[in-house]
This record gives C-alpha cells, structure tokens and sequence, in this order.
C-alpha cells in the first residue's frame, strides 16, 4: 500500500515538474495513463489493507471482513479508520481530476500528499511523548521519501531524451529530499529512543538498518551529482537501477517499522498528556510563555521551507545583480518569526491549554503575521526568480505561477468582500459551531486552525496593504469601507465570545483538568476581551497604511500629470487636461447654439 502510494507521487511529481510541457500542457500520455494505473493500484491496495486490518482486529477469517456495516463503522467510528477513508476519498479526488494541465497536476499532487500522510497522524508517534515534533516531523519524512523514492521511479518512466533533460531537475529535488529525510528521520529517532537500552529494542533495530539504508541512498545521490557535472549520462542511468532496488527497501522498511510498537517509556500518563501529547505545563507567567517552547514540527518544517525559497529568491537576485529592499526581508522574517511564537513558542504551548492564550495566538497568528509576510512580498519575488521554461513553449513553474495568479479562482478571492468573509465570517463558523471543540482534540485540527488563521490573514492583508500584484485593482475607498466593515464584525464577535453563558469548546478544556484558571467560563470571557484588544490595533494600522497609500497615489498621479504637461508643452502640444477643457468648451458652444 505505501510502496503504491509513493510511486503515485512519484508520477505525479514527473509529470508536474520533470516532464516537459508546452504552454503549461500535458502531452506526455502515455506517462498520464502509468498515474492512473498506479493511483487504481493504490487505491486497491488501500482496500485490501483495510479488510485485513478488520480480520485482524476482529481475529476473523478475511472473507467475514467483507461485511459493509463492519466496514462503516471501522471506517467512521475508529481514529485510524477514519484516516482511511480520509485516504480512499483523495485518491478518489486524484483519479477524477482531469491531468491535462499542469496546474492540474499541481493539485493533484498536493491531495495525494495528503492522503499519504492522514494515517501518520494517528501512527505510534500521535500517542508517545514531544507529540508536535513526533508527528510533524514523520509527515515531513515521509513526503521527502515520497519525493526521493517515488520522483527517482517516475524519471525512469521517460524517454531517454527527457531523461536528459528532467535529470538536473531531479537532482535538486533528490539533495533536498535527502537532507530533509535525514533530519526528519533524526528527529523522529530521538523522540522514541533516548536511551541506550531503547536502541537494542526491536524497534530501534530496525530504525538502525534503515538510517543505513538512507545513507547508502544519499552516497548514491552524490554520485549522481558528480556524474551530471561530468555529463556521463549512460554511468548515472546503470546507477538508477540498483539505487531504485535500494530505495524500495528502504520503503519496505519503513513500513515494517510503522507496524512495530517502539519502546515504552517512563511517562506518567495524565488527562493533559492523553489529550493533546504534551504535559501540563506550569501556570503561565510572562516569562514562562515569552522563553517557552513546545516544537510543532509539522509547522516548523513548512516555516523552514518557506524561508529558504525566500532566502534563496534574495540570492538568486544578487547574483543576478539586482537589489531586493532590505526592509522587505526584515518584515518577512518579523513575521515568520511571529509564526514561530504562536505555533511553536510559549504562547503556542499555552495555546493548547488555555481558551484566552488560544484566543492570543489566534490573534498572533491572523492579524500580526500575515502583515509582516505581506510586506515581505513573496509574489513579487517569486515572480521575479521562478525558474522559466527550457524553451518558449514550455510555461515551467513561473508560467504556472502567472496563470494562477491570473486564473478566475484567484480573482473570487482577491475581492475584498470575499476576503472580508473568509476573514472575520468564518470567526463565526469556527467558534459558534462545534468545529473548534473536535479541531482542538487532535493534531491535525490543530495544525488546520493554525494554517487557516495565517492564510486568511494573508489574503486580507493581501487586499488592503498589498505591494504584490493582484488580478484585480480595488479602489482605496472600497478598501476603507472594508476596513470599518472588518472593524465592527471583530468587534461584534469578540463581544459574543465575552456574552456567552456556555463553553465553546465543546468540553476540550475540562477534559485537561489543569490545575491554574479553573474557571473555564471566566478564560473564555478573558479570551474575548484579548481578541478585541488585539484584533483593532493591526485594523487600525491597516488604514493607516491604506490612507498613505491613497496619499501616495495621488501624489504620483499628480506627478504623471504634471510630467504629461510638460512634455507637451515642450512639443507645442496640448496636454491632456488642456485638450479635455476644450472638449468641454466644445459641448457648451453646441449647447448654446442649439
């Protein structure tokens, strides 16, 4: 099931990134109906795992697990069931997708990563201690060993002269992919075994054949680099067949190991740790949640991604001899900086125990960040260092980038009431339903509210003090009006929060049973009253901004004006203001006359 699911992703990320495309195309049919054929097996497997896992549990013969009801109910009723079907239904998604375009295929690479990673959310890692850097760390692992595995299979797919082509492209994917499979793998290793004795288990065993395994792949990925630097092409694709038998066990492996349990540590079990995987902490302070820390890995790892495509879009102007304005860089990193903290940091530690420290970093994460990330105009500097196409006809990244950007979806949400909407109506949606009690009980959920704050912060933010370039031009006016609009919904929904006379939470917080704040309802009110405090101030500036803005371009406008003046009066010509009074002078004399 894994391998099948890996080499889905394989085919999938060749035909979005090593496959040539012409004007953002798909021609490569042959390559499309392999993906299909692999995403079906995958999806078989998927079925056949589930009905095993049932006789297995059940201690049944495998023809007594096909009964529909047993099914339904392991499906919805049980956590790793549940994140099953969350698979089966992607792979679904995947397979109606049509894959004639790359974004296409972009999406369809994405969904698959998801359906690959929704079962390591309820793995060994979910339930052991260091649950954000167990789980985080495993999913980051697992996609980079899809990438490596999977991507190293699908370039033997092609023709030997695409071969030629996609084998460079790879190469980077495969060092990355490398790297980050080692250091999630790392971090995966010491949260289970932190002892001698824990490595002579089993487990840690056979953690130890695949660390080896994993370096043997990395010796021959630098092979491969020193051999594309020589161009002694015939050598590296003799070297892909046994690097391919090697990476499959590797993956076998890996699927071994997840079947094993790990070493049982000395950890006292409470409601706390049962809940969320993390232990009590002590009653925050200042100091407690300013030095605080509690690693999300699964955030820290697309943080981390984020910046170095930054870093390495800055660089990538240097060299070419091109400034990119410091501050830009200074606002980016503020506010990835301010991610850290609320996800990561004290305050994101305190976030899991406390409705009012939750409602901080809800506020950190919605309306603080995303204005330094915004500054930081990562549109800007992707368009200008995404890398082009081979030749005219290929689009490559960058022209799926442009297309994007450009595409009708990308102009529903640019429109500042959509993005008032997503901004302030789905406060409402989260808080007042019971979507937020059943978010916080899991990773997962956790991760999905945290991620949802961040990006509608951003598309807001986006449209109102935006320097990026946007598909549509909202006039300043209409800005202001979404400002006072954005303004009274917080206000309204902070002051519903501190009114409430019943938990939202849907019984989260009491499950904890913390020992500091035990009034629940008073932290919930205490949460409204921060989400009011600090949700005006960033408005507040956000029309400020917008009013400098407006200033200047108007001021700018002036300048084109006076600049059109001038060269027509230089000319002998009439500029555009003289030719438009005499326009209208025209329309009276005809007035008058008739």
């Amino acid at each position: 099931m894994q391998l099948t699911g890996v080499l889905s992703i394989g085919f999938l990320l060749t035909l979005s990134f090593l496959d040539l495309d012409i004007k953002a195309a798909i021609t490569n049919k042959p390559l499309v109906k392999k993906t299909r054929l692999f995403l079906m097996s995958w999806l078989l497997s998927i079925a056949i795992y589930i009905l095993v896992q049932i006789s297995y549990l059940l201690e049944q013969p495998l023809s007594a697990s096909f009964d529909l009801t047993v099914i339904r109910s392991y499906l919805t009723q049980t956590s790793l069931g549940k994140s099953y079907l969350i698979q089966i239904v992607a792979v679904l998604i995947v397979l109606i997708i049509p894959l004639k375009k790359l974004l296409g295929s972009y999406l369809s690479l994405l969904i698959a990563l998801i359906a690959i990673t929704s079962p390591v959310f309820q793995s060994h890692g979910s339930s052991s201690g260091r649950h954000g850097l167990a789980i985080g760390a495993l999913v980051i692992h697992v996609i980079a060993l899809s990438f490596w595995v999977g991507g190293l299979f699908g370039l033997t797919q092609l023709s030997k002269q695409q071969k030629l082509i996609a084998l460079p492209r790879f190469s980077e994917i495969a060092l990355w992919s490398a790297i980050t499979v080692a250091i999630s793998g790392a971090a995966t290793a010491w949260t289970r075994l932190d002892s001698l004795q824990a490595w002579q288990s089993k487990y840690g065993v056979i953690t130890l054949v695949k660390i080896s395994l994993t370096f043997t792949l990395i010796g021959f990925g630098a092979l491969h680099r020193r051999w594309i630097i020589k161009s002694d092409y015939p050598s590296v694709f003799r070297l892909i067949t046994a690097e391919i038998g090697i990476m499959f066990a590797t993956v076998f492996v890996g699927s071994w190991l997840s079947t094993v349990n790990p070493p049982e540590r000395d950890i006292t079990s409470t409601p706390a740790l049962l809940v969320t995987g993390i232990e009590m902490p002590a009653p925050p302070t200042f100091s407690r949640v300013l030095l605080g820390y509690e690693a999300d890995g699964l955030m820290l790892g697309l943080l981390i991604f984020l910046v170095a495509l930054y870093i390495k879009g800055v660089i990538i102007l240097t060299k070419r001899g091109d400034k990119w304005p410091v501050g830009r860089t200074i606002a980016f990193a503020l506010g990835i900086s301010a991610v850290v903290f609320a996800t990561s940091g004290g305050l994101g530690l305190y976030s899991h125990f406390a409705f009012s420290n939750h409602m901080m970093a809800h506020m950190v994460l919605g309306m603080i960040a995303p204005i330094g990330i915004v500054l930081g105009a990562p549109i800007t500097l992707a368009l200008r260092t995404l890398p082009l196409g081979r030749n005219q006809q290929e689009s490559g990244i960058r022209g799926v980038f442009i297309e994007l950007l450009h595409s009708k979806l990308s102009k529903f949400y640019t429109n500042p009431v959509v993005a008032l909407a997503i901004f302030d109506g789905s406060l409402f949606a989260l808080y007042f339903t019971p979507l937020f009690g059943k978010l916080m009980q899991g990773h997962s959920g956790h991760f999905f509210m945290s991620l949802h704050f961040l990006l509608a912060g951003f598309l807001f933010f986006q449209v109102l003090i935006g320097i990026d370039p946007l598909p549509r031009k909202v006039p300043h006016i209409a800005k202001i009006v979404v400002i006072f609009a954005a303004m009274s919904i917080h206000a309204f929904f902070s002051i519903s929060v501190m009114s409430a006379t019943t938990l939202l939470d849907g019984g989260y917080f009491e499950l904890l049973q913390r020992p500091w704040a035990t009034d629940l309802l008073a932290d919930q009110k205490l949460g409204g009253a921060i989400g009011w405090a600090m949700g005006e101030v960033p408005i507040l500036l956000a029309l400020l901004a917008t009013f400098m803005q407006w200033l200047k371009s108007d001021k700018n406008e002036a300048a084109r004006i006076d600049r059109a003046a001038d060269r027509a009066a230089a000319m002998g010509e009439d500029d555009d203001l003289a030719r438009y009074n005499r326009y209208l002078a025209q329309l009276n004399k005809r007035d008058t006359s008739e």
